[in-house]
């Protein structure tokens, strides 16, 4: 799998898997999609690896009592309450992906996701992911659950990376930040897609809370994955 577009429009050569056939529309507009927590349920295991990393670096652990808690804080918030200086953020990050990758088999997607996939790629969206995940981890989780509808993978080396890389992603794909839509779970999206100027859509059922996301006033707010082919346009105005 390539961490680059594919920009040959008249050809779909699918990442995870072999694609049904597709309506091809001629428009370049992109619905771009966050991985973690967006598409893949990573947050029992993420858990999990946060507090087995907490013995090996030293920081807080997150008691499960705790964790709804933790949805309603920004991820900088959330890494000064374990405890984690911010130049250690980097190498805890790596060494997290490492331990999930071992642990990629134990992840599913999130309910009726993949149905929602497979509507929005033959209404004839151009769909990719940009996540700080793994390009390895994405790719071992499109092959195991049978999900060829993404054009492109792009990853972010740094946690708040994003903002570059959708930069990158509107030159890369000859459109503007407008017709690009981010669905993502977490407040740091939402920070670099305003950064970036795209819309955005954030959803509830990730990292994040609905509230500690709706207080950045994104785009829209979705609460289940079906609402994403019940809106009249990911484009639009909400």
């Amino acid at each position: 799998m390539t961490n680059s577009p594919n920009t040959d429009q008249g050809e779909f050569q699918p990442v995870g898997g072999t694609s049904p056939n597709v309506v091809q529309h001629n428009d370049t507009k992109v619905l771009l999609f966050d991985f973690d927590g967006t598409i893949a349920d990573t947050r029992k295991i993420a858990h999990g690896i946060l507090n087995d990393m907490s013995k090996e670096f030293g920081f807080r652990e997150l008691p499960e009592e705790h964790l709804e808690n933790a949805r309603d804080m920004g991820t900088k918030e959330f890494i000064r309450h374990l405890g984690i200086s911010t130049w250690r953020v980097p190498s805890i990050a790596r060494r997290g992906l490492e331990l999930l990758h071992q642990r990629m088999d134990q992840v599913n997607p999130i309910e009726g996701m993949p149905e929602v996939l497979a509507t929005l790629h033959g209404r004839g969206h151009r769909i990719g992911i940009l996540t700080s995940n793994s390009e390895a981890n994405v790719d071992a989780f499109l092959k195991r659950h049978d999900l060829p509808y993404f054009y492109f993978v792009r990853t972010s080396s740094k946690l708040f990376g994003k903002s570059r890389e959708m930069k990158k992603l509107v030159r890369s794909e000859g459109v503007t930040p407008a017709e690009i839509l981010y669905v993502g779970d977490e407040t740091r999206d939402i920070e670099a897609a305003k950064e970036s100027g795209l819309r955005m859509a954030a959803v509830t059922w990730g990292y994040n809370s609905a509230g500690a996301l709706a207080a950045l006033n994104p785009e829209h707010l979705l609460n289940s994955p079906s609402e994403l082919l019940g809106m009249h346009s990911p484009f639009a105005k909400p």
